[in-house]
Order: structure tokens, then sequence, then C-alpha cells
């Protein structure tokens, strides 16, 4: 190694501000952003909103590349083999910590194989009837359902999706023997047949459901996350209508591949976060029915651990599988 090369490379050591000298060069091409569905939908959409500021605000193109397909893990499978330098990002949706705990074997670890850099939204789930159900809270719908001599259906946009394991859990949580699981293909058939009266209750995403609460042709009873919905103040939370630590949401977050540099780290989350901050974002995101997070790589980090363990407990309780 010659002089010159020498100072080089200890040149790049140097740091100016908070961060090495390459880290603040970062990025200096296209980064390539792994959305593991469909484009169109709630994770490709957030994602881009995202992908855009980022480019934006550090001079270089995030480039969304959809990978659809196996619950996400086609996509997120790339990432976790990708080089950890902050040219291969994935945006995926709560799945990506529930399938573990679906499926017997996995291409990668969730938590392992990836470095988590920010949860981007959350979504809340809310609880919704038939406007000629009874019952106008928690408490009366379940004395309702456990009045009823025949099964009440719960309508789900899926198996083992999270407003599947939610409805599980709440079974679980209230001692509910006599509510019945209906697994639909996507939440708008399953709201056809809700609205009909084929099904009495639904745990449904925020987005899908609101126009029928609006309209009042849906009642919402509660919403899911530990805070109410913005887009929702008057409809209370299931926690504070008498079932404590009662937290279900579907959210979407950022990785990298794992190992990535910690300045590299640092510099992403810090944007990731400022950029849910933007009013304009933010606007954005509350029009989707999605509540901006923007925490720490840290927070997101310990927040994707506690939400595998959660699911991994709702799942074995409720005995859904995939496999």
């Amino acid at each position: 190694m010659n002089r010159r090369h020498v100072l080089q490379t200890l040149g790049s050591c140097l740091t100016f501000g908070s961060l090495p000298v390459w880290a603040q060069e970062f990025p200096s091409r296209t980064v390539k952003v792994i959305i593991p569905f469909p484009p169109g939908g709630p994770t490709d959409v957030l994602g881009r909103i995202v992908a855009q500021k980022l480019s934006e605000r550090l001079g270089q193109s995030f480039v969304v590349d959809n990978k659809p397909g196996a619950s996400g893990m086609i996509g997120a499978d790339m990432v976790a083999k990708s080089q950890a330098d902050g040219y291969t990002l994935l945006v995926n949706a709560s799945l990506h910590v529930i399938n573990p705990s679906l499926y017997d074997k996995t291409r990668y670890d969730a938590i392992a194989d990836f470095t988590p850099l920010s949860n981007l939204a959350d979504v809340p789930l809310v609880l919704v009837v038939n406007a000629q159900t009874p019952a106008q809270t928690v408490k009366e719908l379940i004395a309702w359902v456990k009045s009823s001599k025949t099964p009440v259906n719960f309508a789900s946009s899926g198996n083992a999706t999270a407003p599947h394991l939610a409805g599980e859990a709440f079974k679980v949580a209230t001692g509910i023997e006599n509510m019945q699981h209906v697994p639909y293909k996507g939440s708008a058939p399953a709201l056809t047949d809700l609205l009909s009266g084929q099904v009495q209750m639904m745990f449904d995403s925020l987005p899908s459901s609101q126009p029928f609460i609006k309209s009042g042709a849906l009642k919402a009873i509660a919403v899911t996350t530990q805070k109410r919905s913005s887009a929702l103040p008057n409809v209370p939370t299931i926690a504070e209508s008498g079932i404590p630590g009662f937290n279900f949401s579907t959210w979407y977050g950022m990785w990298a591949p794992k190992a990535m540099p910690q300045a590299i780290v640092q510099k992403l989350s810090n944007e990731i976060a400022q950029i849910t901050r933007l009013p304009e974002v933010r606007d954005r995101f509350l029009a989707l029915g999605a509540e901006p997070v923007g925490n720490t790589a840290e927070e997101f980090a310990a927040f994707t651990k506690s939400e595998l363990n959660k699911w991994a407990r709702v799942v074995k309780q409720s005995g859904a599988r995939v496999d």
C-alpha cells in the first residue's frame, strides 16, 4: 500500500459533524427500495411516498422495485441476501414479523438478517358491525355475542392476516366461544357480506372500512390500537373499553440487510423520521388512515422484536397455520 493510498484511507475515516465523511457522501448512486407486494396496495403507496422524499432530500434516486409473492417473503429474502451498503432497502408490512410463526420454514430470519431503520406508519384495525346490530359498545357487543344461541360470524380479509388474528385474540381476551371465523380473499368481499348481514362483525383495516363508517352503513365499535385514531377521534380503543393491553394494528417499516454500517443506519433513520413529520407527508398518510411514526432505528428494533413475540403468542393461541 503506497503513501497516497494510506492517506486516502485515513481521510475516509475522518468525521464531519457526527458522521464519517463516506457516510456524509451516501448515497452516491441509485438506491433500490424493494416492496414485496404488488403496486397500488398500502405497502406500495406508503413506501413510494417515503422513497420519493428520500430522493428529493438526499439527491439520488430511490427507485421502487415491486417483488410480490409468498406473503412478502420473496422480496424480503432478496434484501436479506443483498450487500449491506445501504443501496438495497426493504419496505414491508407487519406481516414481516408474523410470517415466522405461520410458516414452518422461511429462507431468512426476520430479525437477525435485517437492520431496522424506522417504522413508517401505523394503520389501526377497527372493529365494525352491521348498522342493524344492537350493540353500540365493546361491552354490549360481548354481551350480545355471548347471549346468541347460534355462532356469531366474524369476517376477515384472509386466513392468518392481522384482522383474523386480532379477532382470535379478541375471543381469547373476552372468553367468547361462539365466534366463528369466516375468511375472505380481501377486505372488499368481506365488507360486502358484512353490509348485507351475511356476517355480523369484522376487524378491518381502517382505510377500507372508513367510507362505510362515514356513511352510517357500518358502526365502528372500537379501534385496536393503544391510542384513538385521529381519523375516528370519537371511537374508543378496545383497551379503554375494558380489555387492557389489547393492541393490534398493521404497520409498515423500512429495513436494510444485516450488519449495515451504523453511520448509514443513522443517516437513513434520521431522514425517514424527518420525512414522516413533513406536513405534506403527514397529510397524505392520514388521508390513507395511516398514523405517521418515524421512530429511531433502536426504537424500531425493540418494537419489531416485541411484535414478533406478540404475534407468535396470538398465532399459537389461534392455531393458525399456512404450511
